[in-house]
């Protein structure tokens, strides 16, 4: 089999954007989100590659778009969150997609019914949207597993699952990272660049799919799922991102 290419090859900043997924890719997982770190190094790291990008850079995740703004503070940055039920193309004006408030309250509720009695389950509210976390009871898998698809079958005209790493969630039909791709792509500074897409989970494939449509670049990070470029963990895309932002006009 031959070796992949290297991502360091073909990324021209004069050209290129860059997305970022992020627990997974820019940050070590960990059992419960909340307990995740940021290095203090990649936010400066972050900012400096913005400018070098001239804005064109943006984090697409799973998190909503208030939680990367406390994580990566002070910067806030181009952002997708919520698996494309938010968007803030340029980083100032917040869309979200809401879906009916009565619909999102059955969600809830039947699924904080499926996690009761299971100490190591959590659900996590978000806007329009919910997940379920099963790091702490990975047992649990199947259980949880058939009882999200039950409730998705349910409320299959509003609702569609993703199934990720030890989490399932039921987001709004139609929201996806790939279609945030797509809202990105058609506006400045994104617009006309060749996009780079670093992600995990198979939450990535959409938007691995929309970048290659694009002729841009599509990257694996760890063993989870595969893409034309590879990044072995989360340390090595902080160490790439910390070599960009080395290379940026007037860094210090």
């Amino acid at each position: 089999m031959p070796d992949r290419p290297s991502i360091r090859d073909g990324l021209d900043l004069d050209r290129s954007c860059v997305f970022l997924d992020v627990d997974g890719t820019l940050l070590d997982l960990v059992k419960s989100p909340e307990q995740v770190q940021v290095p203090p190094p990649l936010v400066a790291d972050l900012g400096r590659l913005l400018r070098r990008l001239d804005g064109a850079l943006a984090l697409v995740s799973g998190r909503p778009i208030a939680q990367l703004d406390a994580l990566f503070r002070p910067l806030r940055l181009p952002a997708s969150g919520v698996h494309g039920v938010e968007l803030r193309l340029d980083g100032q004006s917040l869309q979200r997609r809401d879906c009916a408030l009565e619909e999102i309250h059955k969600v809830r509720g039947a699924a904080e019914e499926l996690i009761a009695g299971l100490d190591g389950a959590r659900l996590e509210l978000k806007p329009s949207a919910v997940a379920v976390h099963y790091r702490g009871q990975p047992d649990a898998e199947d259980e949880l597993r058939a009882g999200m698809r039950a409730l998705a079958a349910c409320h299959r005209a509003q609702f569609a699952l993703i199934d990720g790493d030890k989490v399932l969630e039921l987001v709004p039909r139609g929201c996806t990272k790939s279609g945030a791709i797509e809202e990105f792509m058609g506006v400045e500074p994104f617009r006309s660049r060749r996009p780079c897409y670093l992600g995990d989970d198979t939450t990535d494939f959409g938007a691995f799919e929309t970048v290659r449509r694009y002729n841009g670049m599509d990257v694996a990070v760890g063993n989870r799922v595969t893409a034309r470029w590879h990044l072995s963990n989360p340390a090595e895309v902080r160490r790439w991102i910390s070599e960009l932002a080395a290379s940026a006009r007037g860094s210090s």
